[in-house]
């Protein structure tokens, strides 16, 4: 198994990577967040999933070993496929990803593109507790800080504010202060809007 990749960063795509490696070009396909996280330079170190199938090898690429993990729970989903497992980690973090599933919040899991509740239920049923368990995450916490989030947002879309916009705001938010109050949240939000 290959574990990661660290070469010159040759191609950087919004769906793909090229890391020159000992004078071999690797494909590694990466989700959105992890295009996010890549730094311009040349030298680039990505952890990696390789999926073996009959007709070809598919390697994944991942900035974190947290991102690769969550990627690796989701594919163990019946149903879930590495392209789905990608677009969930490309349409939320994968703190996010981790939270909802953690909550059992069935509309955000649905809320990606290519997932529908059968299937939002069926992560959630599968995943639950092995995330509860490996990231320590108390539910009660993270349903209160998903509360707080939840009261902001509507409170700014009583204020007029689109509510894609808002959430994109409000989750930049509390990805630097997870423990803000829903004032703090709206003030800074009204801030930023």
């Amino acid at each position: 198994m290959i574990s990661h990749i660290q070469g010159k960063l040759v191609e950087k795509k919004p769906t793909n990577v090229i890391i020159d490696c000992g004078g071999v070009g690797y494909q590694l396909n990466i989700s959105l967040h992890t295009f996010s996280q890549i730094p311009d330079q040349e030298n680039l170190k990505l952890f990696t999933h390789l999926q073996v199938k009959e007709d070809s090898h598919t390697l994944f690429g991942f900035t974190t070993t947290s991102e690769r993990d969550i990627f690796r729970l989701l594919i163990s989903v019946s149903g879930v496929g590495a392209s789905t497992a990608r677009t969930m980690l490309s349409s939320l973090t994968p703190k996010q990803v981790r939270e909802g599933i953690a909550v059992g919040d069935v509309a955000l899991i649905q809320s990606i593109k290519g997932i529908g509740a059968k299937t939002a239920q069926r992560v959630i049923l599968d995943l639950k507790d092995k995330i509860l368990k490996v990231y320590d995450i108390d539910e009660n916490s993270a349903l209160e800080s998903n509360t707080n989030k939840d009261e902001a947002l509507s409170a700014l879309e009583v204020l007029g504010f689109l509510k894609k916009q808002s959430e994109r705001v409000v989750d930049k938010i509390l990805s630097q202060d997870p423990n803000a109050d829903v004032e703090t949240i709206i003030k800074q939000a009204l801030k930023n809007l």
